[in-house]
C-alpha cells in the first residue's frame, strides 16, 4: 500500500481517518488495473475514466502525473512474472472539508479469478428495479462512474452465493441485460462482438470490454453496441464477462441453462493477453 504524501506504508497500518467520507458515505472513486510484466495495463484508459467520474461527482483529483507516481511507488519491486491487481482509490477526504484521500494498493490476482478464466462461471440474472434508460435521464444522478459506494454490488454478490451461482447480470424492468456487479457483458452474435451501450443505459463503460471491441477486427469480427435480453443471450454464439482483473470469463450457464463452450473463447483470451492456467 502507498498513500499520497506518505509513500509506502505497511498493509496493516491505518491510512483513513474515522470521519473520511469514503468510509462514512462511500463518497469516492476507484480504478483497478491488471499488472502484467510489472506494468499497469491500459493505465491511460483507466485514468481517463477516473477523471470523467471525478468531474461527474465534483471531486478534485491530483494531476495524472502525481497519480502515476503513486502507482509507480506501490508497484516498485513487484515480480514481473506475477499477475497483480493494482488499485487506485480517491475519496472526498475528511468530513467538513479537506483534501481528497488518495492511496494505492497492490496484491496478487486471486486464484479464483484465474480459475474462472479457465473454467468459466455460472451466472443468474437479477432485477435492478429500473428501466434500462432511466438513469441517463436523471441529470442530478451521476451515471457510469466507478464509485466506492458498493452496497448494491455487495448485496448482489451475497445473493449469488445464496443461490449457488458465481456471478449475476443485472436486468432492467423492461427486460434488458445491463452489467454485472463488477463486470461488463460481451457476447457474440454471428460474427459481431457486442456489448451494452454505456451512454444509453448509465452503466459503467468497461475499459477491458472497450479494448476488446476496438480490436475485434484482428479476429475477423465486427463490433457493435446493442441492447440485449436474457433470451437473446441464451441464444448467442458466446457470452463472456470482462473485467480488469479477471480478464475474459465465459458464461457457462445462464439462469440454469447450460451453454456449450464457445470456439471463440481461446482467440479472445489470447487477444487480451491474460494468462489462462
Amino acid at each position: 500500500m502507498a498513500v499520497l504524501g506518505r509513500g509506502v506504508v505497511p498493509p496493516g497500518e491505518p491510512v483513513l481517518r474515522g470521519d473520511d467520507l469514503g468510509v462514512l458515505r462511500g463518497d469516492g472513486l476507484f480504478e483497478t488495473m491488471h499488472l502484467r510484466d510489472g506494468q499497469p495495463w491500459l493505465i491511460e484508459a483507466h485514468l481517463a475514466r477516473l477523471r470523467a467520474g471525478a468531474a461527474a461527482v465534483e471531486l478534485v483529483l491530483p494531476p495524472d502525473g502525481t497519480l502515476v507516481e503513486l502507482l509507480d511507488t506501490v508497484r516498485a519491486g513487484w515480480p514481473a512474472e506475477v499477475e497483480g491487481a493494482l488499485r487506485l482509490v480517491c475519496t472526498r477526504g475528511p468530513e467538513g472539508g479537506g483534501p481528497p484521500t488518495v492511496y494505492a494498493t497492490l496484491g496478487q490476482v486471486p486464484a479464483e479469478s484465474q480459475q474462472a478464466r479457465r473454467d468459466g462461471v455460472s451466472v443468474a440474472t437479477l432485477s435492478l428495479g429500473v428501466p434500462a434508460k432511466a438513469r441517463p435521464g436523471l441529470d442530478w444522478l451521476p451515471a457510469g462512474i466507478k464509485s466506492t459506494s458498493y452496497g448494491a454490488s455487495s448485496a448482489a454478490r451475497r445473493w449469488a452465493t445464496r443461490n449457488g451461482v458465481a456471478d449475476v447480470l443485472w436486468v432492467s424492468t423492461d427486460e434488458y441485460v445491463l452489467e454485472g456487479p463488477s463486470a461488463s457483458v460481451v457476447w457474440l452474435a454471428g460474427s459481431t462482438l457486442c456489448t451494452v451501450p454505456a451512454a444509453a443505459t448509465g452503466i459503467l463503460p468497461g475499459v477491458t470490454a472497450r479494448w476488446l471491441l476496438d480490436h475485434a477486427g484482428e479476429l475477423g469480427l465486427t463490433a457493435a453496441e446493442r441492447m440485449v435480453t436474457p433470451a437473446e443471450l441464451r441464444a448467442a454464439d458466446g457470452v463472456w464477462l470482462t473485467s480488469s482483473v479477471r480478464g475474459l470469463v465465459e458464461v457457462r450457464s445462464l439462469d440454469g441453462y447450460p451453454r456449450a463452450q464457445s470456439l471463440r473463447t481461446p482467440d479472445l483470451q489470447s487477444l487480451l493477453g491474460f494468462p489462462v492456467p
